[in-house]
């Protein structure tokens, strides 16, 4: 394991732990070398969405943890935020949530001889989502295949 997967896999379960306090959850967390600095994104979100109290609190109390854990010996910066209305879906719980909506996603492999995809979410099972894509072409892909996605944002007229 990498280095950074090690941080990210560390800080993803220090930072599960104390935002399930808070009824909130950890969307993703990121560790990045961005502009001659690391800088260490934890993204999270609870029913209403997150406030600018609910991310100064978190990053304060994570920011203490690592420190007493000592999990990353170089300088960072540490950013915790909410996820966006682009949000990233990473686990089936967030595709299941998004049920209705329309999502961006790439595979790691080509699947029907393509890896990017758009369409409408309308169903997840059992480590399958199923996507309404081009011309109501429904879509089933495993979810174990999917390397990144989000939720695409509709403006309404």
């Amino acid at each position: 394991m990498s280095e950074t997967k090690r941080i990210v896999s560390e800080v993803s379960a220090l930072a599960e732990g104390l935002v399930g306090e808070y009824s909130m959850e950890v969307v993703d967390v990121e560790f990045k070398f961005e502009g001659r600095r690391w800088i260490l994104r934890v993204y999270i979100d609870k029913e209403g969405g997150v406030t600018v109290d609910d991310c100064a609190s978190v990053s304060r109390e994570l920011g203490d943890l690592i420190e007493a854990k000592d999990i990353i010996d170089c300088h960072y910066v540490l950013e915790v935020s909410s996820p966006g209305l682009d949000r990233p879906l990473r686990k089936e719980r967030d595709f299941i949530r998004s049920v209705g909506k329309m999502v961006r996603l790439k595979t790691s492999r080509p699947i029907n001889k393509r890896r990017n995809f758009t369409g409408r979410l309308t169903n997840v099972s059992e480590g399958i989502i199923s996507l309404l894509v081009d011309n109501d072409n429904l879509v089933q892909l495993p979810l174990e295949e999917i390397d990144k996605a989000r939720v695409e944002y509709e403006f309404s007229n």
